[in-house]
């Protein structure tokens, strides 16, 4: 099974930049998009329908922001788009996937680096999906959450981190969260478990960030203890600039 994450920062944008040419030849079971940028109806060309895939995009209200997408080659048994709450379903942050015994989500977390409204905001939404996702893996559901989380957990995490231990996406209570998440929840984040290298998804497009490999590492693939066992792979794909975000891919030995 290969589940390729990848905020798009405009999903217009990265195909205009080739990314479903690069997309066409990755043989991806589910593929989930982050901040598609985009309404619906602005999305009915066939580039953004991908031929043997079944597409699903939940837009904002507001044009031009947030949004998800999924593409998945197997029909998933039901999709959901809502979770009965602002900003997931006003900003088309979340869709979820369900087969017999797994669910695989795209989500978009809000980004606090505006000031603090937008902080709050995202720390109000950290609140609210943390028992979203308890009460999945409670249900017996394996789980796959692909988002652009929009927090770097440790260290290794993000080039400068001692120039951001302030800044919004390395925050302590931010980073706490997310150990809450492994170490309470019992929440695994998948890339960690076979790569201890600094590798980011994410550079800034101010000064040389990306040329020097100034990056933070916003894009994981969390999972329960259970796919643990069937990790395969995981890498970044560098070679090609899609947007300021690099698609990250993992194979897991697991059939939908």
């Amino acid at each position: 099974m290969r589940i390729i994450t990848a905020n798009t920062n405009g999903i217009r944008s990265a195909g205009r930049k080739g990314f479903f040419e690069w997309l066409a030849k990755q043989d991806a079971d589910i593929v989930c998009i982050q901040e598609t940028k985009a309404q619906r109806d602005q999305l009915e060309d066939s580039l953004y329908h991908p031929e043997g895939y079944t597409t699903v995009y939940s837009d904002a209200i507001k044009k031009g922001y947030s949004g998800t997408a999924m593409y998945c080659k197997k029909p998933p048994n039901s999709v959901t788009t809502s979770l009965g709450w602002d900003p997931a379903d006003s900003e088309g942050r979340y869709i979820r996937a369900d087969y017999d015994k797994i669910s695989v989500i795209s989500m978009y977390l809000p980004s606090g680096s505006s000031g603090d409204e937008a902080q709050a905001k995202k720390d109000a939404f950290l609140d609210k999906i943390y028992p979203h996702f308890l009460e999945l893996k409670e249900a017996g559901r394996e789980l796959v959450i692909c988002a652009d989380w929009n927090i770097c957990h440790k260290e290794i995490d993000l080039k400068n981190w001692k120039g951001n231990v302030k800044n919004s996406g390395f925050l302590p209570h931010e980073r706490a969260w997310l150990d809450k998440l492994f170490d309470e929840a019992g929440f695994v984040d998948a890339f960690r478990e076979i790569n201890q290298d600094a590798v980011y998804t994410w550079w800034s497009n101010r000064g040389q960030a990306y040329a020097n490999n100034v990056g933070w590492r916003l894009d994981y693939q969390v999972i329960t203890p259970n796919l643990v066992a069937g990790i395969r792979s995981a890498s970044v794909y560098t070679e090609e600039r899609f947007s300021d975000h690099a698609p990250f891919i993992m194979d897991y030995d697991y059939s939908l």
